[in-house]
């Protein structure tokens, strides 16, 4: 019988970049299929973030993949998240790169029309539901991305490079493992490395 796991996403954030990519390697090896959905760092931080321009990308960029998904469905977000965090983070562009937002709906096969939506407040109401379904299953004192798997959700794994083949089943099969410990919250170490996106 197939798993399911749920995965929250900000694209911005290169550490939920390596576990989706470690998701995408997983639903390889085992029996499982991820259902993607959109949360916010400039949400999850309004209140601490100065409102800056960087802030209001942040959004625009969360607005746009919401607005995509509310006229053609989920099944778009994972190629358009695919086609942001390969420019966003692989190429080094940046969230604020030229063309990043026009070219990755042009990749994802949908129209430049979206691009309105980062201005406007419309996909607000829609936004935050989507970011607190997730955050409500984990608490806010995490960010992106949060994973839930059979019932039980966390952040993370945070991990680099993300695992290939069979390493990753083996993670997902961590994670199943402690998803099932009825109890268990936390494993946490300190970074030591940046993200490689190998």
């Amino acid at each position: 019988m197939t798993s399911t796991a749920d995965f929250w996403f900000d694209p911005a954030c290169p550490w939920a970049w390596m576990t989706s990519r470690w998701m995408l390697e997983v639903e390889q090896v085992r029996d499982v299929k991820t259902s993607w959905h959109v949360m916010s760092l400039a949400i999850l931080n309004e209140d601490r973030d100065e409102h800056d321009a960087n802030w209001q990308r942040k959004l625009g960029i969360v607005r746009i993949l919401i607005a995509a998904e509310q006229a053609h469905g989920n099944e778009v977000l994972l190629p358009l998240y695919t086609a942001l965090g390969n420019r966003i983070h692989l190429e080094g562009r940046g969230i604020n790169g030229e063309g990043v937002l026009e070219e990755s709906l042009t990749e994802a096969g949908l129209p430049a029309s979206l691009l309105e939506a980062a201005g406007t407040d419309r996909y607000d109401e829609a936004l935050r539901k989507s970011h607190l379904e997730g955050m409500d299953l984990v608490g806010m004192e995490v960010g992106t991305p949060v994973i839930s798997v059979e019932g039980t959700a966390f952040f993370g794994p945070v991990v680099t490079p993300a695992p290939k083949g069979e390493a990753a089943g083996k993670l997902w099969d961590g994670v199943r493992l402690v998803a099932s410990t009825d109890g268990f919250f936390e494993l946490k170490r300190t970074r030591d490395r940046s993200p490689s996106f190998e």
